[in-house]
């Protein structure tokens, strides 16, 4: 764990006391586990439930933004897209070691495995299909009467992601890869052309998903960490991604039978998206090999934080292994 549990109960139950007022009680601190990014935890004191999502101790510049994670969310709070309520963003460091928020606990259920066991066939269904018009629904939200018209750049989004995540990969210290040398030289020289702004949540994906504890209803949209403002295609191409990995490889399920699970295939649920969208594109091989590529930069940092002994989850020099097979198939997109 990436702090003193104990020190911290004391530091955090004190600021809990003197800026929400929620004392009198022993707090109880409990690690949310399957995440590689921001260590998320269940507060409770008495008969408050929170979750505290704080910043790793060692992050990689401009990564785990969790002050944008509050931005956003406080903001799609008005705008009817289930997120949590946020509470209360402590930027002071010297709290619990880095700045965090803290935000209502929803309960409900969510989904590591895409191939949602435990589940009837007919929910499963339902539940990709509440998936795609969650997203819909997000790339309908007007940002700008949100006040978010300064949450990213307006245009030219692919360009822009595709440098930021090249300097990401020069600073994870990763060994030379002739896929992702590819990718950086093939992908700015091929950006479909067409420009769309919309919120982009950036890790859309079943298991970022909660739904109600009984029903096919998608009651929140969790982990907002990569969000900004960006073209749609980003987003829909990202939450596909399900249909080309392996159940290996992090959030996949191509090796399995989807059909026989009751899951649509992956033409049926990007229909239903477009069905339900108010912006008119198409999904090309660009879009999926710029997701992975940037997933498997993502996932050479979670890597890095292993080798440096600061990961926040247990099996991360396990799964930033899988940064070669990403960049892999997201050649095999293209060529």
């Amino acid at each position: 764990m990436e702090f003193a549990m104990e020190r911290v109960k004391v530091a955090l139950g004190a600021y809990l006391d003197s800026v929400l007022g929620v004392g009198g009680q022993a707090l109880s601190i409990e690690p949310i586990a399957g995440g590689q990014s921001n260590p998320t935890f269940f507060l409770t004191r008495g008969d408050v439930r929170m979750v505290l999502r704080k910043q790793p101790d060692a992050a990689m510049p401009s990564a785990h933004a969790i002050d944008r994670e509050y931005r956003i969310m406080s903001a799609l709070a008005q705008s009817g897209i289930a997120v949590p309520k946020m509470i209360h963003y402590c930027s002071d460091p010297a709290v619990i070691g880095t700045p965090f928020y803290l935000m209502d606990r929803i309960e409900g259920r969510v989904f590591n495995d895409p191939a949602l066991p435990g589940v009837s066939r007919q929910d499963r269904g339902a539940m990709y299909l509440a998936m795609a018009d969650t997203l819909a629904s997000l790339h309908a939200v007007d940002w700008e009467r949100l006040g978010l018209a300064d949450f990213g750049r307006p245009g030219d989004f692919f360009d822009r992601q595709v440098r930021r995540w090249t300097k990401q990969w020069g600073l994870a210290g990763a060994e030379p890869s002739s896929d992702i040398d590819f990718l950086i030289d093939w992908l700015p020289r091929n950006v479909p052309p067409g420009d769309i702004t919309t919120i982009a949540h950036g890790d859309f994906r079943i298991g970022n998903l909660m739904f109600h504890p009984t029903e096919a209803t998608v009651v929140g949209v969790l982990d907002w960490e990569l969000s900004t403002l960006g073209h749609p295609a980003a987003d829909v191409a990202y939450s596909a991604l399900g249909w080309k990995l392996g159940a290996a490889e992090y959030m996949g399920m191509a090796d399995l039978d989807p059909k026989s699970l009751g899951i649509p295939s992956e033409a049926e649920y990007l229909a239903r998206y477009h069905e339900r969208a108010t912006h008119d594109f198409a999904v090309e091989p660009f879009h999926s090999a710029f997701s992975l590529f940037r997933l498997a930069v993502i996932f050479e940092g979670i890597a890095a934080r292993a080798r440096q002994g600061t990961a926040t989850a247990e099996n991360a020099s396990d799964v930033g292994c899988l940064a070669g097979r990403f960049a892999r198939l997201a050649v095999e997109q293209v060529t």
